[in-house]
């Protein structure tokens, strides 16, 4: 691990003495970006007027750092394996569900996170990139009443 991020054994070792620690600490670090995140979009959401495209864009944004995006799966993979970093790993689930019941409800949130969960994943393994109007679509029928 320390080869490959051009460290010494000891720089990590010293701060990281696991590799569970490590990955507790991008979990951390993820968990936290991602709270930041949650508060540009929670005001990007609540300033749209159609909320089904403007959380289509936020979908698009989020997978233009693919490096940032490839890295949180493969950290919740992880946290699905250790019950210890699960908890760090449910603040995307529950803070994205948060941030999208006011507008769309309960049932539809969850149904939209799954949608980006699997969206993200997609992405990810095709390396292609997402249509914005493909995804305005769907979500716009996941949250339809």
């Amino acid at each position: 691990m320390a080869a490959r991020a051009g460290l010494p054994l000891g720089a990590t070792t010293y701060y990281f003495p696991t590799l569970d620690d490590l990955i507790a600490a991008g979990l951390r670090l993820s968990a936290a970006d991602l709270q930041s995140d949650f508060e540009v979009w929670a005001e990007r959401l609540r300033e749209a007027a159609d909320i089904p495209a403007a959380v289509a864009e936020l979908i698009v944004e989020y997978l233009t750092d693919r490096q940032r995006a490839q890295m949180e799966c493969e950290l919740y993979v992880t946290a699905g394996r250790d019950p210890a970093l699960r908890p760090l790993a449910m603040a995307w689930l529950t803070g994205m569900r948060d941030l999208l019941e006011p507008h769309v409800g309960t049932a539809a949130a969850h149904d939209v996170v799954t949608f980006f969960d699997g969206v993200t994943l997609r992405a990810l393994i095709t390396g292609q990139e997402v249509d914005p109007q493909t995804l305005t679509s769907t979500i716009r029928r996941l949250t339809a009443p």
